[in-house]
């Protein structure tokens, strides 16, 4: 039995790759409508930053991961005297600290955009000439939220009152994202690394691979990625999020979990994500990860709020090469991922057709 804190689309997946393998999941969530939760062999509902909760959900469990990281890491760390745990506590206090996060990244030589931290937005800079810049939240932050673009010295109000990382806006050529998985034997294998478009909200658009970028990039991409596992200890899967910026590889945050930029690997890859996760976490070899076709993936986000409906589902089943993966999510908000569509095609320039196709035709709003 693995048991699994979290019960969003990510956890779904995860689930339904452990039945391949007749493995029963237990997972835990604060909603009790949780994809997740409809599928596993055992669901239970509370919360994740809940130590003593935490502790209760792992009664019976063989082995405990994660699909979020705004879990209980005190609750893994006891949790660990008793069963495997992975990814470990070490790990998630680093990614739950943006602030941690980056001085690992400093302390380790790991390349990524020039910050600072501060304790609250009147900490910000009084001069005009060190705007604009980007202020993140330490701790909570997720798809976008948690992120401010801060153009002015008058516009400091709209900072956070949080302690917060302040960054410096750089020239942003490309967004991509490295998928790498590690063993408790060292084993190590990476995905391609795929091109991101996000929304102007920061939340995935869509994304491309091949990613559009030179072998020298993927080359150090991939480098970055697998200093950074075996830095960590990471036994799972890490989803690496970098900028491409003036011809620099530039490390912007990880996710030691299954990743929205790691759909498309369902269809698109020899092994996916969550087989791989898996992988990893039961002690086997690393699958190959090469692609089996070009690839992208469109974000089915909401688009109003009430009861969701699927609008133009047969008109994108008739388009070569798509496929459609609705998260059972029962309530549709603006902007909430619902569901996600791959799209394969032999070249970029029939997958970009094919996405725009698919935008034209489908959509989730409410009933």
């Amino acid at each position: 039995m693995i048991g699994i804190l979290g019960g969003g689309q990510l956890g779904r997946f995860l689930v339904n790759a452990a039945r391949e393998w007749d493995i029963e999941c237990a997972v835990l969530d604060p909603d009790p409508e949780a994809p997740a939760g409809k599928i596993a062999a055992r669901f239970e509902t509370g919360n994740l930053t809940d130590s003593s909760r935490v502790l209760d959900f792992a009664r019976g469990l063989d082995l405990l991961t994660v699909e979020i990281e705004n879990v209980s890491a005190d609750a893994l760390e006891e949790i660990a005297t008793r069963i495997r745990v992975h990814p470990s506590a070490s790990v998630l206090r680093i990614v739950q600290d943006k602030g941690i996060q980056k001085d690992f990244y400093r302390r380790n030589n790991i390349p990524t955009a020039p910050y600072r931290l501060i304790s609250s937005r009147e900490e910000l800079p009084d001069s005009e000439s060190s705007y604009p810049l980007i202020v993140k939240q330490r701790r909570g932050g997720y798809d976008g939220r948690g992120v401010k673009k801060i153009n002015s010295p008058a516009d400091r109000s709209e900072a956070f009152a949080e302690p917060s990382v302040q960054e410096e806006c750089i020239s942003i050529d490309q967004e991509i994202s490295v998928i790498v998985s590690r063993n408790e034997f060292g084993q190590m294998a990476a995905f391609p690394a795929v091109e991101m478009v996000p929304t102007p909200a920061h939340v995935l658009d869509y994304l491309l691979s091949p990613a559009r970028i030179t072998e020298d990039q993927h080359r150090r991409a991939n480098e970055i990625a697998f200093e950074i596992a075996e830095l960590i200890g990471l036994v799972g899967i890490l989803a690496v999020e970098m900028f491409i910026s003036n011809d620099q590889v530039l490390v912007n945050e990880i996710a030691p979990r299954p990743h929205n930029s790691g759909h498309a690997t369902i269809e698109a890859n020899m092994t996916s994500q969550y087989e791989q996760h898996l992988r990893m976490i039961l002690g086997h070899p690393p699958g190959p990860t090469d692609s089996l076709s070009s690839s992208a993936l469109l974000n089915l986000l909401g688009q109003g709020d009430g009861t969701p409906l699927i609008h133009g589902m047969r008109e994108a089943m008739g388009i070569p090469g798509v496929s459609v993966h609705m998260y059972g999510k029962r309530v549709c908000k603006p902007g909430r991922k619902m569901g996600h569509v791959t799209v394969l095609a032999p070249d970029r320039s029939i997958l970009l057709e094919r996405i725009e196709l698919v935008r034209s035709v489908l959509r989730v709003g409410p009933q």
